[in-house]
């Protein structure tokens, strides 16, 4: 895997353009949905990754920030592939089944 260094001591960018964690396999991107779908501060993305630092994660914060209209928009791109990938799809035997239940 060839990846290339940023300004971001903990940041580097990988063979696709992918921002990722120093030493890890964990993209930038996936850490911020973290913080976006649960509202986790520093302490809290460290107890739930804890192979992560306190300093590769505020480095990957700090490449989110300087970054953001960026990720956002890729964000945002994939949460609308996500919701057109469901539309095709359609709910699930065991979905169906729970719903008749009056289960959900």
């Amino acid at each position: 895997m060839t990846l290339t260094t940023t300004d971001y001591k903990y940041i580097q960018i990988n063979e696709n353009g992918i921002p990722v964690i120093a030493d890890t396999t964990m993209k930038v991107i996936e850490l911020i949905t973290s913080v976006k779908a649960y509202g986790w501060n520093p302490d809290e993305l460290h107890a739930n990754y804890p192979h992560l630092s306190m300093s590769q994660i505020h480095s990957a914060l700090a490449y989110y920030w300087d970054h953001k209209a960026d990720m956002d928009a890729e964000i945002e791109q994939i949460d609308q592939w996500a919701a057109h990938a469901r539309q095709q799809v359609g709910e699930s035997a065991v979905a169906r089944k729970l719903r008749e239940q009056g289960l959900l």
